[in-house]
């Protein structure tokens, strides 16, 4: 069997929030040694809860094949209890991998070099700041903007400065009993504080809000501010959501990598973004490294 040659692999598991970490953290351990870049996106094929969504952005990256994933050690990932058992027993680690040790950033990145294959969540900015307007220009739509989305987008240009993203996450974190218990949702106190913490420095600032779950917002969230909610795309458009997002001058984020990176794609230094002080409710991961120094934990 052929080695494999001098690349980067990264897997890619999660919502769209975490693909773009992951991809991220690849793209500039790649653009740093100057190979490519290939994506594990095979976890997908028996992931029900989210699907491969970095395509739709105009990333620098290709899908890695079949050829190339056996080459580089990585097993078939259906959930069979001999690859269930393989796991566990640190049977299936792909050749050069490089797994993720804590939630905190990994200074071995800084030593490795090509191939690697990069096995993590990498939920940290200091593995790609460097290249940030790179990967602001990557993570672009690929497709042009629709009409309904167009409207909103107008109406985030109009309010300029006082456009600030709201990001409200439900769904699994509140449906899926595991999900609930290890994240849990953002309390409507850590809303209030954020808004009334942007409202004192933002001139009539109109919120845009953002959810999976419209008709909870619609009944239980009400602000004493301009406010728009932004129920144009489902639940598979993303992409469409994140745009719009990051059109915006300040956010209040969710604890979610989705919202995370609608705030910072935004390039505007003068930017707020107000974040939880806490991002899990059931886990006890050292945050340190997720939220950027220039934000606000409330």
């Amino acid at each position: 069997m052929k080695s494999l040659p001098s690349m980067i692999i990264a897997n890619l598991i999660g919502g769209l929030g975490n693909q773009m970490f992951q991809y991220a953290t690849g793209r500039a351990f790649a653009h740093r040694h100057n190979v490519p870049l290939l994506l594990d996106a095979s976890g997908f094929a028996h992931y029900d809860l989210r699907r491969y969504e970095l395509g739709e952005l105009s990333i620098q990256a290709r899908l890695a094949t079949e050829d190339e994933l056996t080459r580089a050690g990585v097993k078939a990932k259906a959930p069979t209890l001999f690859n269930r058992v393989s796991k566990a027993l640190g049977f299936d680690r792909p050749a050069n991998q490089l797994k993720e040790a804590s939630f905190t950033y990994d200074a071995r990145i800084e030593q490795a070099t090509p191939p690697v294959y990069l096995d993590g969540y990498w939920q940290s900015e200091r593995y790609f700041a460097g290249i940030a307007d790179l990967l602001r220009q990557e993570f672009m739509l690929r497709e042009p903007v629709d009409a309904a989305n167009e409207k909103i987008a107008a109406q985030v240009r109009e309010a300029d400065a006082s456009a600030v993203s709201l990001h409200i996450r439900r769904g699994d974190y509140v449906n899926n009993p595991q999900t609930a218990q290890y994240h849990g949702v953002c309390s409507l106190d850590y809303y209030r504080a954020a808004v009334n913490y942007v409202a004192a420095r933002v001139s009539a600032p109109h919120f845009f809000v953002f959810s999976d779950d419209h008709a909870w917002v619609s009944e239980n969230f009400k602000l004493d501010h301009a406010v728009t909610l932004v129920d144009v795309n489902g639940a598979d458009r993303g992409v469409w959501d994140m745009a719009l997002m990051k059109a915006c001058r300040h956010h209040v984020i969710a604890n979610s990598s989705f919202s995370w990176w609608g705030a910072w794609l935004n390039p505007h230094a003068d930017k707020i973004v107000v974040a939880p002080q806490h991002w899990f409710s059931g886990a006890s991961h050292d945050t340190s490294d997720l939220i950027p120094a220039s934000w606000i934990r409330l």
